[in-house]
């Protein structure tokens, strides 16, 4: 059986030399636009395929560094496997390298490699010294004792060496979810003549093919793939992990932008609302609390939304560091699964302020929970599936089908269907579906 696909992603301050260690790594110029050649920094996405030594191959997405253009690095973000955070030798740990880590760890990004880069610009002895820097940095994150390869993209010294841990850490990196329905992010949209509307995306979980119906989320919108390539190579399938361009058919330009999704007909839910364990990280330099009710920019996949961070139980306030039970409150909806991660950054100054997973992606508006409520969420925080079915049913008071209680929770009908077959629940049959309710 072939190795999972996987996507690498960068990460790290602006001018630390991202977009010039991928070109060094892959050949491949990330910087596809001319205001970012005119200004020598990335503004947008920038899209590679790297050949690793073992001939495995990796998706390489090139996230922008300055602070500006942050909601573009966390939609760059998603979905990546592995993540090489760039630091410059001369620099060392500048501000959005702090800001960057942190929302690799609320993005559960936890394999990765750091790339000292710029040292043929430092002494021998520097580059020791901010390597102890940047260790005691990633301790108690995700990417703690992540290797350290200093490198040159300008004589090329550690190039090859990064290559080599870059394929050993790929090794290590967990699998996608290839077993879950078919689910891609869009992060562009164009369109080609004679082809008509393209999508691009990293794959986060199932695969597509030539043919397949799908859905565009939030917006509901039918459409058919009409052919998809990996790294500008036609295939027959598209897996989980692989960097994708979708051709659609079904779909005008203006009907798909950045920030949808596109999925498996009917394995999402559309909400304005959704409760989630949320993080509070707090301000650099300020250790003002979180209050209930903050209005704040979320971001999901994609797409970024304003919205209210609701906290749970009578909680009025966090503490930099504590996390809680909250209900996040939209102005624009969302398409969001069962234990997907988003970022949450301030209303204005924007900056990153904490994060983390979404619970229930569908639940009745409030903020006092019932000991069921409670029971459903607990359930889902410790992915105890079985549980989580029922109290899924307890929750809404309605009756639900195997194909509703899945979508809600993000997992293959089959998996659900076990498990409400095993509970005693009562059975209504609803036109040709069966429907539970407890």
């Amino acid at each position: 059986m072939s190795a999972p696909s996987l996507v690498l992603g960068t990460a790290g301050h602006i001018d630390h030399g991202k977009s010039s260690l991928v070109h060094a790594l892959t050949g491949t110029d990330p910087d596809r636009l001319k205001e970012e050649k005119d200004r020598g920094i990335t503004i947008e996405l920038g899209f590679a395929r790297l050949e690793l030594p073992s001939g495995r191959a990796m998706g390489v997405v090139d996230v922008p560094g300055h602070e500006k253009f942050v909601r573009q690095m966390v939609a760059g973000a998603t979905g990546i496997d592995v993540v090489m955070l760039v630091i410059a030798a001369d620099d060392g740990v500048m501000p959005q390298t702090r800001e960057h880590l942190a929302i690799l760890d609320l993005l559960g990004v936890d394999t990765g490699v750091v790339a000292l880069t710029k040292i043929d610009l430092v002494e021998p002895d520097w580059i020791e010294l901010v390597s102890a820097d940047i260790a005691a940095l990633l301790v108690g994150t995700g990417i703690e004792g992540a290797p350290i390869v200093p490198v040159s993209s300008r004589t090329r010294q550690g190039v090859d060496e990064l290559l080599k841990v870059l394929d050993e850490v790929a090794t290590d990196a967990p699998s996608k979810h290839a077993n879950l329905p078919m689910r891609l992010p869009v992060d562009r949209v164009f369109t080609i003549a004679g082809a008509g509307t393209v999508v691009t995306g990293t794959m986060w979980s199932g695969s597509a093919t030539k043919d397949d119906l799908v859905e565009i989320y939030p917006e509901r919108v039918d459409a058919r793939v009409r052919g998809v390539q990996v790294h500008s190579t036609a295939v027959e399938r598209a897996h989980a992990g692989q960097r994708v361009a979708m051709n659609v058919a079904g779909v005008e330009r203006d009907q798909i932008s950045r920030g949808d999704i596109i999925a498996a007909p009917g394995t999402l839910t559309v909400t304005d609302r959704f409760d989630a364990r949320f993080t509070y990280l707090g301000l650099p330099g300020d250790d003002r609390p979180f209050e209930t009710g903050a209005r704040v920019h979320v971001n999901h996949g994609t797409r970024e939304v304003l919205g209210r961070v609701l906290l749970m139980d009578g909680v009025e306030s966090l503490a930099p560091g504590q996390s809680a039970l909250t209900q996040i409150r939209l102005e624009e909806p969302l398409a969001p699964r069962f234990d997907d991660r988003f970022i949450v950054r301030s209303y204005s100054p924007v900056y990153t302020i904490g994060g983390g997973v979404v619970l229930d992606a569908l639940p009745p508006r409030r903020t006092n929970l019932k000991d069921h409520e409670r029971e459903l969420l607990d359930a889902l925080l410790a992915h105890d599936l079985s549980s989580a079915s029922v109290g899924l049913l307890a929750a809404r008071a309605l009756p639900m089908s195997s194909a509703e209680v899945a979508a809600a929770l993000g997992v293959p009908r089959a998996q659900v269907a076990d498990e409400l077959n095993k509970a005693k629940l009562e059975r209504l049959k609803i036109g040709t579906e069966t429907a539970f309710i407890t």
